[in-house]
């Protein structure tokens, strides 16, 4: 096994828990923080994370989809990250998901790993918000103008986008839905594996 797919296969181990039997059924498991993880087409270096707002943010009460996908050369390439529902946030684009963020697109380094992205990387984003190089102009300005408006369209957004069962129905943009029901179907059938046989008896 090379170097890079051996690293892989260590971070999916220090993320995730019971891995064995999460790969079964199409599940990684769950991160230290309670986030699900879930492979596509059973591939390591793609993956998709439910990732929850940091705690006393505007964002504690959204949880978003994040789409992972790790390099050939990972860990001496940094990963991609996106966010697949929509989230108002000034260096975060809200069409794409795409992240402004020095640690994954300038400075990574072969000693960080997805366990530093999903418990600090990302967690800091959201707390300590960088107006001066923003992705997402609107967000950017509403933050230095008036930041109690800005909580209050960050709120808005969970509330539309992140909110329990309100990722499927409003997901991005249109072009993106169809691709999106279909992750958020395989999500929730490896949500537990009692689901598929407890819809049919209801």
């Amino acid at each position: 096994m090379s170097s890079p797919k051996r690293r892989m296969e260590t971070d999916l181990h220090k993320l995730c828990v019971p891995l064995t039997v999460a790969l079964l059924s199409g599940r990684i498991g769950s991160l230290m923080s309670d986030y699900e993880v879930t492979l596509v087409d059973g591939k390591m270096n793609e993956f998709y994370v439910s990732f929850k707002g940091p705690q006393e943010t505007p964002f504690e009460h959204g949880v978003w989809k994040i789409h992972v996908e790790l390099p050939e050369g990972y860990p001496y390439k940094s990963p991609s990250i996106g966010f697949t529902n929509k989230i108002f946030h000034p260096n975060i684009d809200e069409l794409s998901g795409s992240v402004c963020l020095d640690v994954i697109n300038q400075t990574w380094s072969p000693m960080f790993d997805m366990v530093n992205i999903f418990e600090v990387f990302l967690p800091q984003l959201l707390r300590y918000p960088n107006a001066a190089d923003p992705l997402n102009g609107e967000a950017a300005a509403l933050l230095m103008r008036d930041p109690k408006a800005y909580d209050a369209k960050v709120k808005e957004y969970v509330q539309k986008y992140a909110s329990s069962g309100a990722s499927a129905d409003s997901d991005g943009d249109d072009s993106d839905d169809d691709d999106s029901d279909e992750d958020d179907d395989n999500m929730n059938y490896s949500a537990g594996e009692e689901d598929e046989t407890a819809g049919m008896d209801e």
